[in-house]
């Protein structure tokens, strides 16, 4: 089996070691006996979003966005109805903001976004730095997961994500979006409301990089059986010995939740 993977802009956006999360996705394929096909496209290239399994977008500033806003304008349509027909989508940060209604600079100018979620973003006055613990939401790591007993298994692991934010921007959720989780440490997705990131259908987005999907693999594996069941296939992702990463894991949440 394949699963072909695009990495979107990865010249533009890869802040803290975003392209970590392209490298764990193919490992976890590997490790499984799953071939995985890694694109890489930037600014001008074509694109043929309904012939992808995942798609990743990072983080970059926002001069970057936007530039790069204005390339997806372009295939707004075809990114859309690939979205709605269950593609599977990381962004974090600037990607995050970029799949939203708009960014608000200081000034006041908004830089519009391809208004695919129901999320704003207006820049703030500092910065919201630092390691970030967050409790998920039981509907993220739950929906659409009745069909396969695996990713059950998987989402059970941990209740947590763990990684590093380094943003101004404070986005807000609007309706028919659910936050990835409620903030035990750190500011989340405003430093406001204790809400980080976002779901809507399957299209992820967060501030947390670090990379994010090495230090949560049960989190790397949720993208993956979900890229599979959008395919309609009856592969199942077999276990993987995860305890080491797993002790890393629970040793940040323990640290972390003890400076609370």
């Amino acid at each position: 089996m394949k699963l072909n993977i695009c990495h979107l802009y990865p010249d533009l956006l890869d802040l803290y070691g975003d392209r970590g999360n392209i490298l764990a996705l193919a490992a976890r394929c590997r490790w499984r006996g799953i071939e995985p096909v890694v694109q890489q496209a930037s600014l001008g290239e074509d694109l043929d979003f309904m012939g992808m399994d995942i798609l990743f977008m990072g983080g970059g500033s926002d001069r970057e966005q936007g530039l790069l806003v204005q390339d997806l304008m372009r295939r707004e349509n075809e990114l859309r109805s690939a979205i709605e027909s269950g593609l599977v989508v990381l962004s974090i940060c600037g990607g995050y903001q970029m799949l939203g209604r708009y960014y608000q600079m200081v000034g006041g100018e908004k830089i519009q976004g391809l208004g695919i979620l129901d999320v704003w973003t207006i820049a703030g006055e500092k910065r919201l730095i630092g390691n970030v613990v967050v409790e998920l939401d039981e509907r993220v790591m739950r929906a659409d997961l009745d069909q396969s007993p695996d990713t059950k298994a998987h989402a059970l692991k941990f209740r947590t994500l763990v990684g590093f934010e380094n943003h101004s921007g404070k986005t807000y959720l609007g309706k028919g979006v659910t936050p990835l989780g409620k903030v035990l440490f750190g500011n989340g997705n405003n430093g406001e409301d204790s809400k980080e990131g976002v779901r809507y259908s399957n299209v992820f987005g967060t501030y947390l990089h670090g990379p994010l999907l090495p230090k949560n693999p049960h989190f790397a594996d949720l993208l993956l059986e979900l890229a599979i069941l959008r395919r309609g296939s009856d592969t199942r992702l077999g276990e993987l010995d995860d305890r080491l990463e797993g002790l890393a894991h629970e040793a940040m949440v323990k640290k972390l939740l003890k400076q609370a």
